[in-house]
Order: structure tokens, then C-alpha cells, then sequence
């Protein structure tokens, strides 16, 4: 007999399939709906944190799961009995029992993540295991490691629980944001990542770009949070238990202050260095990560320190000769045209090509709403619920109510993510809301009018292109660069805008 009918074929290559894609993808939903035909059930094309109502169970997943528990066991007495099967048909098998094994075992590792030491069900995973592919006469052509395997579950888990509870929108936008962030872990093909590339990723930089306030951080986070740790099944734990991330905002320090964060220094080598000092890239692990946060602000000099680190992962200290090495992954962030400054020779184009091998753009806020206007009251929710706890669902109730009442239609959220939960934060405590944009009448529309038909004075058109610019931007700093002008310069302009 052949070991695989033409229907239990076309099940297993769509669970093959589902084993190995991108979650956040509309592709899941495509295989799910492949393997279960008319048992499949409709519902949103991407996976999204339910935040305003109770958060339903997975049902075409464990569909799958209970459609394939009997298969499995089907096929495995098969191949015990002698049914010869050709390699693309074990290959079916194996990862069959992949998906079967990562989702019987899923909520094992959800319940252990806060339970540090918790990993003894590991030796039921190996029973199982053992059941599946240890067979007697058969040789199985892909050469899983139980241990290997049992790691890369937990930090697909992981992984998956990070970026599904912290990256919250049900616009495509969004979607596509926590599949980029998916990616940029495993890459596009996790099957060569389980082979190869899982103890390689810290090789590759991470650039996250995108508007002020769009939550370059957080997807940093969610990326350093999920790298893949080694697991010693003879003492039943992770090698390491402990999310290491070292973040440093590049304009917040002066240029000796972030080379001395980032490479440390020597004693006396600059006015100050009373002591030697460690920087970020020693003492972060092998498993740590280092993120450069408003990366388009640092120095030239710095740049060229930093191409040497991504380069040759070596750096040295200011003041000091001997060669460190840097072991864990460097991410980066920014909210600056990087090309547009390598044209004007403020960085340097040799680092952006260093950067740009895995690169992430984070939406704004207006293109969440733009895709899907419902996204508002889901991100207005889930910060209430930061904020306020048990009183959330009212502040929520009056957040929205202040917003339909106070704010234009479309109006753009200049500061994206941040701008929101400031709004948030001050419904609760004053009931009120002044967004920066204060009126109808700085709109851009209205300024071009006016520029137009010549009823600008030199002094509002100033002000009123920075009110225009720093909308754009949410940064004074960035609005300056722009302009050509001082930070400070625009700050006047700005409060001058506002009192008009």
C-alpha cells in the first residue's frame, strides 16, 4: 500500500507548510484554511491582541492539532509495519510531528516563562519524542535534535507572546509590522534557521526607522527578547534565564559621554574619567543587546568607531590600546532620511550599508487609522489600562469621548504612539488634552492659502512653517536639522505659533 493517500498528502503539505510560516502573515490563515477545508473557520486575515473584548481561543489551530494527534499516530504504526515511504514523504512526517509536538507543549512553555527553573516537562517532551521518531528499521531523513528542537519551541513561544502582546493593532500596517519583526528573529526561512542560522543572528544589526513616537523601542525589545538560548537537558535548564538590553539615546549625551557609554574608557583619559569603566559593548553577553536609540544624531567620529564594531565585532576603549571584542547584537533606531544625510555628509554612507542588511520601519499612528479607523479605541484601551488598572474602561470611555468631541476628523497624531498615551495621561488628570497642532487654522492647507494670497507676515510664515515641520517630524530637533535653523529658534517659533 502507499504510505500517503492523496487527501492525507494534501493535509500534511499544508500542515508542512503552517510549521514553518510566519504567524503574522495572511499566509497562516491560508494554509489553515488549506489543511481543514470546510471545517475551517473565517475570521481576521492577521492575528492581532484582542484588546476590547475577551481574547478567543486559536480555534483553526488545534482544529489542526486534533485533525492531526490521529494521523500521526496513523502513520507512525505505518512505518513500524514496514510501509515504505519515499524521503519527501518522511519529510511530511517529520514535520508533522514538529507542528503536532509545538502545540501540545505551547501553554507547557506559556505557564513556564514566569517560572524560572521550571523545565522538567522536558523529559515528558522526550518521551514523546522518542515515540515519534526514534522508530526501530527507519531512518528519517532530516536528523531533528530533541534539545535543538525543544530550545528554538521556546523561543518561537517566546517570541511569538512577545510581539503578539506588545505590538497592538488590527490594521494591515500593524500586521505587517509584527511580521517584520518575526522575520528580522528567524529570517524569512526558519527552516535554514533551525539548521544554521539560529547561533548566527547576532551577527547581523538591527535598523528600526520610522516617525518620533512610533515605537522604534519597543520593536527593539521585542527583537533582543527573543533570541534563541541553548538548553542543557541534563540539568533541565536555559543556559540563561535573563533578557539582557542595553539601550542608549544618542541625543541625550554629548559625543564623549555616548563614546565612553558605548566603548567605556580608561582612567584619565578624558577631563572627568576619574576611574576606568566598562562600557555597553563589554559588558553586554553573548545573549545581550545594545540599542543605539536616535542613532542619526552621533558623532562622525563615533560612526567610524561603530563601522569597525560591525565589521570585525572588536572595538577599544577611549584611552586604552588593547582590542575588545563585542559578542552580542547591535540594534539601532532613528527617526532621520539617513539617505538625505549621507548626502549632506552628516553620516557616513559605509555605516548605513553596515545597517541596512535587516531593516524595520515602524507605521505611524495616521497610517494605522488610515488602514483601519477601529485601531484608535483598541491602542486608546490598551493604554488606559497601563495608566489607570481597575479604572480603565471609563478613563477608555472618556478618552475617546474627549477625542470625537475636541479633534478634527483625520486628525494626523503628529506624535504618533507617544502623542496618544500623552492624551491619554491627560484626560485623567485634567480632563483635557492640548495637542501641539491647537487650531484648524495652522493647518497646512490654510497656510498654503495664506502664503498664496500674501497675508503672512515674515514672522508668522516662520512660525508657522515650524509648527508645520515639527507636526510632521514630533521633534524639535529634527524640525531644526530640516529648517537649517536652532533648536532653540524653533521652540520660540513654536510658542509664538501657538499664541497667534
Amino acid at each position: 500500500m502507499s504510505f500517503l493517500s492523496a487527501d492525507e498528502h494534501r493535509f500534511l503539505s499544508a500542515v508542512s507548510q503552517l510549521a514553518y510560516c510566519n504567524p503574522f502573515l495572511p499566509e497562516r490563515a491560508e494554509f489553515e484554511q488549506s489543511a481543514l477545508g470546510v471545517d475551517y473557520e473565517e475570521g481576521e486575515p492577521v492575528w492581532s491582541l484582542p484588546v476590547d473584548e475577551p481574547e478567543r481561543p486559536r480555534a483553526n489551530v488545534w482544529r489542526v492539532t486534533a485533525k492531526l494527534e490521529p494521523l500521526a499516530e496513523q502513520l507512525r504504526r505505518r512505518l513500524l509495519g514496514g510501509t515504505q515511504a519515499t524521503t519527501a514523504e518522511l519529510v511530511l512526517y517529520e514535520d508533522a510531528v514538529i507542528h503536532l509536538l509545538y502545540t501540545r507543549y505551547y501553554q507547557k512553555f506559556f505557564e513556564s516563562m514566569e517560572s524560572i527553573g521550571r523545565w522538567g516537562f522536558y523529559r515528558e517532551f522526550g518521551t514523546d519524542w522518542r515515540h515519534f521518531y526514534e522508530l526501530d528499521g527507519v531512518m528519517l531523513p532530516t536528523g531533528h535534535d530533541p534539545v535543538h528542537t525543544f530550545a528554538c519551541f521556546r523561543q518561537i513561544q517566546r517570541a511569538f507572546e512577545q510581539i503578539f502582546r506588545d505590538i497592538i493593532g488590527g490594521s494591515m500596517p500593524a500586521a505587517k509590522l509584527r511580521a517584520a519583526i518575526w522575520q528580522s528573529i528567524f529570517t524569512h526561512d526558519m527552516r535554514r534557521y533551525r539548521r544554521t542560522l539560529f547561533a548566527r543572528m547576532s551577527d547581523f544589526a538591527t535598523l528600526v526607522t520610522g516617525p518620533s513616537g512610533s515605537g522604534k523601542e519597543l520593536v527593539a525589545r521585542a527583537i533582543a527578547q527573543s533570541r534563541y538560548v541553548t538548553f542543557d537537558p541534563n540539568k533541565l535548564a536555559f543556559a540563561d534565564e535573563v533578557v539582557w538590553f542595553f539601550p542608549i539615546n544618542i541625543s541625550a549625551l554629548s559625543p564623549t559621554l555616548v563614546e565612553s557609554e558605548l566603548f567605556g574608557h580608561r582612567r584619565g583619559s578624558f577631563t572627568g574619567a576619574i576611574g576606568d569603566r566598562k562600557g555597553w559593548l563589554e559588558t553586554c553577553p553573548q545573549l545581550g543587546s545594545v540599542f543605539l536609540d536616535e542613532l542619526g544624531d552621533m558623532d562622525p567620529a563615533i560612526q567610524v568607531k561603530l563601522l569597525r564594531v560591525i565589521e570585525t565585532r572588536t572595538f577599544h576603549p577611549v584611552g586604552d590600546t588593547a582590542s575588545r571584542r563585542f559578542q552580542g547584537k547591535l540594534i539601532a533606531a532613528t527617526n532621520r532620511d539617513l539617505a538625505a544625510d549621507i548626502r549632506n555628509g552628516r553620516f557616513r554612507e559605509d555605516l548605513y550599508y553596515r545597517l541596512c542588511s535587516d531593516q524595520i520601519a515602524t507605521p505611524a499612528l495616521a497610517d494605522q487609522l488610515a488602514d483601519s479607523p477601529h485601531v484608535l479605541r483598541e491602542l486608546v484601551i490598551y493604554m488606559a489600562r497601563r495608566v489607570a488598572g481597575a479604572e480603565s474602561e471609563e478613563l477608555a470611555g472618556e478618552v475617546l469621548h474627549w477625542i470625537e468631541r475636541n479633534l478634527e476628523s483625520g486628525y494626523p497624531w503628529p506624535g504618533n504612539y507617544r502623542e496618544l498615551e500623552q492624551c491619554v495621561k491627560n484626560v485623567l488628570i485634567r480632563r483635557d488634552y492640548k495637542p501641539a497642532r491647537s487650531s484648524a487654522g495652522d493647518s497646512t492647507e490654510d497656510f498654503a492659502r495664506s502664503f498664496r494670497e500674501g497675508r503672512l507676515t515674515a514672522e508668522e510664515v516662520l512660525s508657522q512653517y515650524c509648527a508645520i515641520v515639527y507636526r510632521q517630524t514630533g521633534s524639535y530637533e529634527e524640525t531644526a536639522r530640516r529648517l537649517g535653523i536652532d533648536r532653540r529658534t524653533v521652540k520660540a517659533r513654536m510658542a509664538t505659533d501657538k499664541h497667534r
